[in-house]
């Protein structure tokens, strides 16, 4: 279905574009206030900030120290939002970024700011691309059905400026490619002598990734949920990938499984993705690290499928 096209306005009153943005939008009564952590005591006294609104804290938590952290957010709001972020900045260590919502003509009330703070909360939930600090969920609180209409209307104008300030933990992740690949059969697969005699050129070989997994996420993930993640994976290639391979790192050091990919989607905030595997993965080689040079493992290398499986060593790859 075709989305409606709209315009934003982003004003920066210190002329940093890093530092506090102001987004508000035509026929809109609400404005939004982006700013990182390291801003709020010279932004704190804005008069937005001592009205009636919700707010978004997002970063990381400090014990996420892996690459597969998703970004911790806290989701409030407040009659007076200065007092409730205040608390937050000296007690909520995680947060880098806050965005507030507040309305431009004094039209939300607190019933209207704790529907939003709910729908927020269970919107987050419902994507799954962070860990909520929210120590419970709350039920939902109780509007008239125009005081409901009005404020889903709110809401939705929320959930169009978030992306737009590249927070994405409030919608659910839409596959950037789906290949459905399967394994090959003995009928489709291309034989080992003819993809020795017959090389085809580099970059039509191209269609597997091989990540390096440690033991306890390959067999939990790898293995058990037939998926992987958080990979970095260049953008010409979203398109191109059919399988992904695991090295498994040391003391295996070696390629040891394949896996046809179903699905590629966005995972957390950084600009990586999470792999759906349209099969089980299955044992290959293995295929040892050898005399491959110091570091040759240590992210994702692309390579063909056919001389993955009829590699004998990791130079066999050329990669």
């Amino acid at each position: 279905m075709a989305m409606d096209a709209y315009t934003i306005r982003i004003f920066v009153p210190t002329g940093d574009p890093d530092g506090l943005r102001i987004i508000d939008r035509m026929n809109w009564t609400g404005k939004a206030l982006i700013f990182p952590r390291t801003e709020w005591k010279h932004i704190c006294k804005r008069q937005e900030f001592t009205g009636v609104g919700v707010y978004i804290l997002v970063g990381f938590a400090a014990n996420e120290t892996d690459d597969n952290a998703l970004p911790t957010v806290y989701i409030g709001q407040g009659d007076g939002v200065d007092g409730r972020i205040d608390s937050h900045y000296e007690k909520k260590d995680f947060w880098e970024t806050g965005i507030v919502f507040v309305s431009s003509n004094q039209g939300l009330n607190r019933a209207h700011i704790t529907w939003l703070e709910w729908a927020l909360i269970r919107q987050a939930q419902s994507a799954g691309r962070s860990q909520l600090d929210n120590g419970q969920t709350p039920s939902e609180p109780a509007l008239t059905e125009a005081e409901k209409a009005d404020t889903k209307s709110f809401l939705s104008e929320i959930l169009r400026i978030l992306p737009l300030a590249n927070i994405q933990v409030f919608e659910k992740p839409r596959a950037v490619a789906e290949p459905n690949a399967v394994v090959p059969t003995a009928k489709t697969a291309m034989s080992v002598v003819q993809q020795r005699n017959s090389p085809l050129p580099t970059t039509a070989q191209r269609d597997t990734v091989i990540v390096p997994a440690q033991k306890d996420g390959f067999e939990k993930e790898y293995l058990g949920n037939n998926c992987w993640f958080s990979i970095r994976i260049s953008g010409g290639m979203l398109d191109k990938l059919r399988y992904i391979a695991a090295y498994q790192t040391a003391p295996v050091s070696a390629i040891t499984h394949v896996a046809p990919i179903e699905r590629i989607e966005p995972y957390g905030e950084g600009g990586k993705y999470k792999l759906y595997f349209s099969a089980p993965a299955k044992p290959i080689g293995p295929i040892p690290l050898g005399d491959a040079k110091p570091g040759a493992m240590q992210g994702p290398r692309y390579t063909n499928y056919d001389t993955l499986m009829s590699a004998k060593k990791f130079s066999d790859l050329s990669i």
